[in-house]
């Protein structure tokens, strides 16, 4: 993906809106939703929104990265060039963003006319990252080495058996490999601080503050020159708050709420197997990083399909994918895990790398003060964030 400024750099993580959105959004107060009320929808919280509608604000900016991915572009490739320094200019239409909203209406009619209603037909079936699909066959391709396998995509084989109690044991390996079931049992909460770098720092590594409960409760706040970007899983629901986002206060379904809850179960996996069901292995031989690895997947709450990968000799977790359902598409997201460090009896993760169709950021644990006392406040539903003062000026 090509980027053209910092400005650029953040909306193609999925900061800023591109494509179908005619006009900035909308930052009233009465848009940001109270803890009873529903997510907030892609038409409430944007103007003009003529194709996306009725999908939550989290699934709406995913299809932004998903688009971003399809066609190897960023906002200002569908936008104006100089809607990258001046926000107001989103809402100027193009070409581009005229054809993506007639891509999305054929896209849906082939689904139904031809296939039943089943997605199978996406932007990236036909684009596979360029702005123009190709027509003519590629000798170099089709005579050519093949590309690299990808793991993520490996999938069970067919008339694999069945496969819980491999996935059981597997796990059970991981377990082993962290320290066992009694030093879990004795972690009951950390922080931790560390640093944060990503498309949103222009690489730069800010710091970054974690603060986790078992068994499941997580935050996690980067300090961006900007202002602090922060995720929260509670237990029960989750929220993004960062001031250079398109709304102070996201709150995340689906898929993404899936993830941060994984994400806050990692921290304490003593009950893995109870984080997802439908739990199975059977994949075949695949490697991360010159690893081979076992693969178990399972289903989490809202539906999503989660892949674990554990390294074969050690039995640590090296990565996680999980694929999100948008409207347009399935967008994939993984996690690596490495630099395995003993905290309190157990091995934890002090870095991880979250890679996403629109973005990639490398989280660097440097202490960790296990068993810590940590506010109620600090795990519960975030303010809207604020932008700083002097990144308004």
């Amino acid at each position: 993906m090509k980027f053209v400024s910092r400005r650029a750099i953040h909306c193609a993580t999925g900061f800023m809106v591109l494509c179908l959105l005619g006009t900035p959004w909308a930052r009233s107060q009465s848009a940001q939703p109270a803890a009873d009320q529903k997510p907030q929808m892609s038409e409430e919280a944007f103007k003009n929104i003529q194709v996306l509608r009725g999908i939550p604000v989290n699934e709406f900016m995913g299809t932004m990265g998903f688009f971003a991915a399809s066609l190897g572009m960023n906002c200002t490739d569908c936008h104006v060039t100089e809607s990258a320094g001046d926000w107001s200019r989103y809402a100027d239409d193009t070409p581009l963003k005229q054809t993506a909203r007639r891509m999305v209406l054929m896209e849906n009619l082939i689904n139904r006319s031809d296939f039943g209603a089943i997605r199978l037909v996406t932007c990236y079936t036909c684009h596979r990252g360029v702005q123009h699909p190709e027509v003519t066959p590629s000798l170099l391709e089709q005579y050519g080495p093949p590309p690299p396998s990808d793991p993520d995509r490996v999938e069970m084989l067919p008339n694999a058996p069945e496969s819980s109690a491999a996935a059981a044991q597997i796990i059970d390996k991981y377990i082993q490999a962290i320290g066992g079931a009694q030093p879990l049992g004795k972690l009951t909460s950390f922080t931790a601080k560390g640093t944060y770098s990503g498309f949103d720092t222009d690489f730069q590594k800010v710091p970054t503050e974690i603060a986790a409960k078992a068994p499941n409760l997580r935050t996690v706040t980067s300090h961006l020159s900007g202002g602090d970007n922060t995720t929260t899983y509670d237990g029960h629901e989750a929220w993004l708050a960062g001031a250079d986002r398109p709304q102070p206060l996201i709150q995340l379904v689906g898929g993404d709420l899936d993830g941060a809850k994984l994400d806050a179960e990692l921290s304490f996996p003593a009950s893995l197997k109870q984080s997802l069901t439908n739990w199975h292995a059977g994949f075949p031989p695949t490697s991360i990083d010159n690893h081979a690895v076992q693969v178990v997947e399972g289903t989490a709450a809202q539906g999503t399909h989660i892949k674990l990968y554990f390294d074969k000799t050690s039995g640590l977790l090296l990565r996680q994918t999980r694929l999100i359902e948008t409207k347009i598409g399935l967008i994939p997201l993984h996690v690596d895990y490495s630099d395995y460090r003993l905290v309190a009896g157990v091995k934890m993760p002090f870095k991880w790398t979250a890679t996403w169709v629109d973005g990639q950021s490398t989280t660097e644990i440097v202490s960790v003060q296990p068993n810590a006392t940590i506010p109620a406040a600090k795990l519960s539903k975030p303010p809207a964030a604020m932008p700083k003062a002097s990144a308004s000026k």
